[in-house]
């Protein structure tokens, strides 16, 4: 890791910036963060007068008497955090809601803008540029920031893009032979489903044009950077370079691979990093902590201090491509995605790397309940097709060898499974579920 320089030394435990002139950059922005939500958040302010919080103080040392920012705060006083008037606003957009009811984000014409240089950079970070071609395998509507950042993204790198949404393997298919596209923008995770539906009807995908899919939403890699069974299952296939992203509403702004695919990379005109432990201190080299951000530049929503409730882990020293900010490794859990289930601890993680190893198995959706007792329970969903005995018991074996427990297995037709996954009122494919 690069030496810390001794002014860096002399401010409380945060690790914000190792880089001089990364860290004397984003000094100056957060000092402009505090005098712009201090006038203008209903939120801040407040934070401000309880802490007795004096802004002109050094920024970083400011930063760490702060206390974080929570989801919980976020749905509470959601409006609290708006700090232009709504005649203002360009784009309004959701979070997704995956553990609780979504939230309202509200952008500027500038945080668009900001939302398309951050994809842009974030693209070519991966790899692709002015020459490619790109296919946008995700909603572009809906309320979801993520596809039109992509958009916005690819049109500010000058290149082309299909918009063809998520879903539709006839059509996917179509657009890649008639329009040739080089990258992929895509959930990992329909990619099997994409080549079974080759291999069904004999397309030729092994030379098509695509080189490169950038992965969303889903990791493809484990926390040593080896691929995981998904990652594994797609490029065992089909000879394409996955590259990782990490992005959420939120933030405005994502962590993408280079080309050596050992973490995202952090955009540091755009956030500010911290990766800390339970009790909020940060994390050195390698560990896992949770990813807490401070959004740079943003007019309608800043956040400060914001806890994404996800694990990763962090590392500091320069990437093997020349770049010299923090990276983060792939999503190891969500904190609120921990299921206690027979007295063991399990996430969502293990139990999708355990089914992507099962080649029979292309679409599956996890329901996690609870019984009168509030103990977690755990069903598996599966297409009716595959069943057998044989099968059932092999892959209750595969579970207890690598989990040592056996969820409950429930077969559905197809198309029952199909349409629980691919809700009309949801934008991502819905894998797990809390009933």
């Amino acid at each position: 890791m690069q030496k810390r320089t001794e002014k860096l030394n002399q401010l409380p435990a945060i690790e914000f910036a190792t880089d001089k002139k990364i860290y004397a950059f984003q000094e100056k922005k957060l000092a402009q963060l505090f005098k712009y939500v201090d006038k203008n958040s209903k939120y801040y302010q407040a934070i401000f007068k309880k802490k007795r919080i004096d802004i002109n103080q050094n920024p970083y040392s400011v930063l760490a008497k702060l206390p974080f920012t929570t989801k919980d705060d976020l749905a509470r006083q959601n409006d609290d955090f708006l700090c232009v008037p709504k005649n203002k606003i360009a784009d309004f957009v959701t979070t997704s809601g995956t553990l609780s009811d979504p939230v309202a984000f509200y952008l500027t014409k500038k945080d668009v803008e900001r939302l398309a240089y951050n994809e842009c950079i974030s693209l070519q970070c991966a790899n692709a540029g002015k020459n490619d071609i790109f296919q946008l395998m995700t909603t572009i509507d809906k309320r979801f920031m993520a596809g039109l950042a992509y958009y916005l993204g690819v049109t500010l790198i000058n290149a082309g893009i299909i918009r063809v949404g998520p879903g539709a393997p006839y059509l996917q298919w179509d657009s890649i032979q008639r329009f040739h596209p080089t990258v992929l923008i895509a959930i990992p995770s329909f990619i099997p489903l994409l080549l079974k539906y080759a291999h069904e009807n004999n397309i030729d995908f092994k030379n098509s044009s695509v080189k490169s899919i950038v992965c969303i939403g889903e990791p493809v890699r484990n926390a040593d950077f080896t691929l995981n069974e998904l990652g594994k299952r797609i490029t065992s296939q089909w000879n394409v370079k996955l590259y990782s992203t990490y992005a959420s509403t939120e933030m405005g702004a994502a962590f993408t691979e280079c080309e050596h695919g050992i973490g995202g990379h952090l955009h540091a005109e755009l956030l500010i990093l911290e990766v800390v432990d339970e009790k909020g201190k940060v994390v050195t080299e390698g560990e896992v902590g949770e990813v807490v951000i401070t959004t740079l530049g943003i007019e309608g929503m800043p956040l400060i201090r914001y806890q994404t409730g996800d694990l990763c882990n962090v590392y500091y020293a320069p990437c093997k491509c020349g770049r010299n900010t923090t990276r983060l490794g792939p999503i190891v859990a969500r904190k609120q995605q921990m299921i206690k289930y027979k007295g063991t601890t399990i996430f969502p993680a293990a139990i999708f790397d355990v089914l992507n190893m099962v080649h029979e198995i292309d679409l599956f959706q996890i329901e996690i309940s609870c019984d009168e007792f509030e103990n977690d329970l755990i069903s598996i969903l599966l297409p009716s097709e595959i069943y057998s005995e044989a099968f059932e018991h092999t892959l209750n074996s595969i579970f207890r060898s690598k989990l040592r427990v056996t969820p409950a297995l429930k077969f559905l037709t197809r198309d029952n499974l199909i349409k629980k996954i691919l809700k009309e009122d949801k934008r991502k494919p819905e894998r797990i579920i809390y009933i």
